[in-house]
């Protein structure tokens, strides 16, 4: 018997169209969304894949508007950043002659002035043409989405209107110019959605390459995947679940009505069905027809065209043959509509890319793959990979021909062709816009958000036009047509609206790398700031850190680094990195890193942080070789308030070349009379002891640690010794970036010599146990029994989760948070601990000093990934 789900709303595809359609009806209608996508990666066309282990590339996101919108922004929350093509961003290239097409209408109008004064009137007439097409077709999609009988009234009004709208391009060209080399410039990038002018409506053509590209263009940084990656991420605040490798089979119906979807997973073989009243389909027309078993229905509507990709790994920068990130048209002819190549640069306009691409398009009939068609993708035969390299050498010549010496700077070259979009994308014989942009489109009833089965509605570029924005503006069609009238209104409100950033969460985006510099042989200070000219877009406290996520692999790897510059810089942030032996992240920061170069960053972050206050106590900062670091930060606080209090800087290194931060520690005792700094050289004078605490610790000292755990496990003790409360002793812990493998090595090694299923976690006292599996950690079970334990970081650096061990075996690891007699009595990290038998833990506060007992950790920072 097939097994049963439930959903308010199921979702087919998690692309543009889909995830917008599936947020808008989770955040407005309160519903409870399921999305369901075929392929293994979520995020449609925005999905990247990498090759080499360096070269990313991008599957159809290419560029977008210099000025997205406000769907997009709502999308991302506001978070997608995106960096300007040149201001010649497209170069048309014709047998006899170049065009370059600037950003903004003003500019495009005196060029056009320029190489065609004689089709001045011409031209003004031509823009109010285009204006009004694109109003016409703006009132075709929005009577789409409404009801039948509003649509069959609504629908012919709007092409007696606007019959521009409806006039094939290469009509509507041919009315308003004589001269052929002007129609050809203004035909030219019909690539953009795909249909050719002599069968493209103009409608289509006014709204994406004369509309929506005419302030200018942009590539997001980061890549196309980083649009994909936020908007799934907003996800996670609604009611929406994405399931990849989901096939719909099938979309079940009764009288007319949705009543379910027939789906298998084909990570499992598992099938079932999900019972649902609303089906939104971002997976095509053409694939949602067929699905409810009327695929014939669509047979009058034009095929659609398809194309090749080749994506281009480069040794070297295309910047060497005098590209500077704008777009390249190849045109065969005037009125040639075959043979169109199209070649972009996203690595010149992504400063994230860590290596050099490029990706040539051309426009073709799917048909001349149709012979491999059924073949399977690992086995195709002889003859198709021959056809393709003989594609690959076409337009590698044709590259070589515009840019000698290209091809051989040329480190890996792949071709996508027909067979393999609609193996990875499903769609209909490789077609990526979606369907035809002609006016048998506009006039069909079939075409739209909206189909005759209740409950079943299209999203996507079907449901609008084509491209990234548009396949999203169809999912907001999608949606307000699944929507209550209020809702939808609301929806809509928020949508134009401005967003505000959550101010409740940390910072995320992309900053650029402004200066490096080497401090020491294997130190050195990176400076950030923002990618375009302004503030930084968050504040900073002393003592805090930033995360950063660095390419040093196909996937990134997260490293925390903590801050070095003060609060009060406001142009731009500073870490100090040391570099250690095999360390991913110390290793790219000091070997690859270049200025101009952008990195995602996350943050600030963490608790181990210094405001001005009292003035009376002594504030004692302890740093062990890089642990100097965020005391920097503190220092620079400390002066810019002009805090008159005795502050102590005990800074220990293990040889005197080592030392860091010399000349500005001379600046800041300058600026701050009551600092002391004392250089400690473990190599000569020993590790820092109570004789050197002494001088400074009691009962009115506040103390900030850092550095590596033997040290920070003797300082605890000696400070408790010596008076210091334990609530005023801040600590840091660095963390290792072999740590999460250790444990996972560890965890495995214990499950396997289990010889129970599960341990029992006892409560000292303080509640019911709960079960562990062997290689779980302490803070794991107890999340999975949703048992309550105080937690953070999860890496072992921030103390938060800290636990005693009252009974049982276990290893575990203190990372120096804890002193010799903390651990002995039995106080460990919960994330850190994995039980090898039964425990018993205890809960409760340590009791304190004046108790006569050991004291519990202090304050500590929170949320640390690796440093190394």
């Amino acid at each position: 018997m097939i097994e049963q789900e439930q959903a308010d709303v199921v979702v087919i595809g998690s692309g543009m169209g889909g995830l917008a359609a599936a947020r808008t009806i989770a955040q407005f209608g309160g519903h409870r969304v399921l999305v369901l996508e075929q392929h293994y990666t979520l995020g449609g066309m925005t999905h990247e894949f990498t090759r080499a282990g360096r070269y990313s590339f991008g599957t159809g996101l290419h560029y977008l508007s210099a000025d997205a919108g406000p769907f997009l922004d709502y999308l991302t929350d506001g978070r997608i950043q995106l960096q300007p093509l040149p201001d010649d961003y497209d170069m048309l290239h014709f047998p006899d002659f170049d065009f370059a097409v600037p950003a903004g209408a003003d500019r495009l109008r005196e060029r056009l002035l320029e190489h065609f004064p004689g089709e001045a009137d011409a031209i003004d007439a031509f823009t109010r043409t285009t204006r009004r097409a694109m109003t016409g077709l703006a009132a075709h999609h929005v009577l789409a989405a409404m009801p039948a009988p509003v649509r069959r009234l609504g629908l012919p009004i709007v092409e007696r209107l606007f019959p521009s709208t409806y006039r094939s391009s290469a009509e509507q060209l041919a009315r308003s110019f004589r001269d052929p080399r002007l129609r050809a410039v203004l035909a030219a990038r019909w690539g953009l959605y795909g249909t050719a002018p002599s069968s493209s409506a103009f409608g289509f053509h006014a709204a994406v390459p004369l509309t929506f590209f005419r302030e200018g263009t942009a590539h997001p940084v980061g890549g196309p995947a980083e649009v994909g990656r936020i908007i799934l991420q907003s996800l996670a605040g609604y009611a929406v679940t994405a399931r990849p490798r989901q096939r719909v089979d099938r979309i079940v119906t009764d009288r007319g009505r949705v009543t379910g979807v027939d789906v298998t997973d084909t990570a499992t073989g598992r099938r079932y069905r999900v019972d649902t009243g609303t089906v939104v389909s971002a997976a095509g027309t053409r694939n949602t027809y067929a699905l409810i078993g009327r695929g014939h229905e669509l047979a009058g509507l034009p095929a659609e065209s398809s194309a090749v990709m080749l994506f281009l790994g480069m040794t070297r920068s295309p910047a060497r043959f005098g590209v500077h990130g704008e777009n390249h048209w190849f045109m065969p002819g005037l009125d040639d509509e075959h043979g169109i190549v199209y070649v972009s640069f996203p690595s010149l306009n992504n400063p994230a890319a860590r290596a050099h691409t490029v990706e040539v398009l051309e426009l073709l009939d799917p048909a001349v793959v149709d012979r491999w068609t059924g073949t399977s993708p690992q086995q195709r035969p002889d003859d198709y990979r021959a056809f393709k390299q003989r594609i690959t050498d076409r337009l590698l010549d044709r590259l070589e021909q515009q840019w000698p010496g290209f091809r051989a700077a040329v480190g890996h070259a792949e071709l996508a062709t027909p067979l393999t979009f609609e193996t990875y994308q499903h769609s209909v014989r490789g077609s990526f816009y979606g369907l035809a942009a002609t006016p048998q489109r506009l006039r069909s009833s079939r075409a739209g958000s909206r189909t005759r089965i209740r409950g079943l509605h299209v999203a996507g570029q079907d449901a609008w036009g084509s491209g990234v924005v548009g396949a999203l503006a169809g999912g907001l069609m999608a949606a307000t047509a699944v929507l209550t009238p209020r809702q939808a209104g609301t929806m809509w409100r928020t949508v134009r609206s401005t967003p505000v950033p959550d101010r409740r969460v940390p910072w995320e985006g992309y900053l650029r790398v402004a200066a490096v510099e080497d401090l020491t042989a294997d130190v050195r200070r990176i400076r950030f700031a923002p990618l375009r000219p302004g503030p930084l877009p968050f504040t900073v406290v002393a003592g805090q850190y930033l995360t950063l996520d660095l390419p040093v692999a196909v996937e990134p790897v997260a490293r925390s680094y903590s801050i070095c510059s003060g609060p009060d810089e406001r142009g731009f942030v500073e870490i100090a990195v040391k570099r250690e032996p095999d360390g991913l992240g110390s290793g790219f920061l000091h070997t690859e890193i270049a200025v101009g170069q952008a990195l995602r960053v996350n943050g600030p972050h963490g608790t181990f942080t210094w405001t001005p206050g009292d003035a009376a106590e002594t504030l004692l900062l302890i740093g062990g070789g890089i642990g100097v670091t965020p005391l920097m930060s503190v220092l620079a606080a400390a002066a810019h308030a002009g805090c008159p209090g005795r502050i102590v800087l005990l800074a220990s290194h293990r040889t005197a070349a080592g030392a860091v931060f010399a000349a500005e520690l001379a600046a800041l005792e300058t600026r701050l009379p009551g600092l002391h700094v004392r250089t400690v050289i473990t190599s000569r004078d020993g590790r820092i002891g109570p004789g050197d605490l002494r001088p400074y610790a009691g009962a009115g000292t506040r103390v900030h640690l850092c550095g590596p755990a033997p040290m920070m496990q003797d300082l605890i003790g000696h400070l408790t010794d010596l008076g210091v409360p334990r609530d005023a002793v801040h600590t840091e812990a660095f963390v290792s970036g072999r740590s999460r493998q250790t444990r996972r090595e560890r965890a495995h090694a214990i499950a396997l010599a289990a010889t129970a299923p599960v341990f029992m976690i006892g409560r000292a006292g303080d509640g019911p146990g709960f079960p562990c599996r062997p290689g779980q950690t302490v803070l794991e079970a107890a999340a999975d029994a949703g048992v309550p334990l105080p937690q953070s970081c999860g890496e072992g650096s921030c103390g938060t989760c800290r636990i005693r061990v009252v009974a049982g075996e276990c290893e575990t690891d203190g990372r120096g948070l804890f002193s010799t007699a903390e651990q002995a009595d039995g106080w460990t990290l919960a994330c850190q601990t994995l039980p090898t038998g039964d425990l018993v833990i205890g809960l409760s506060p340590l009791p304190s000093p004046a108790a006569g007992s050991v004291p519990g950790p202090g304050r500590t920072r929170a949320g640390t990934p690796p440093r190394n």
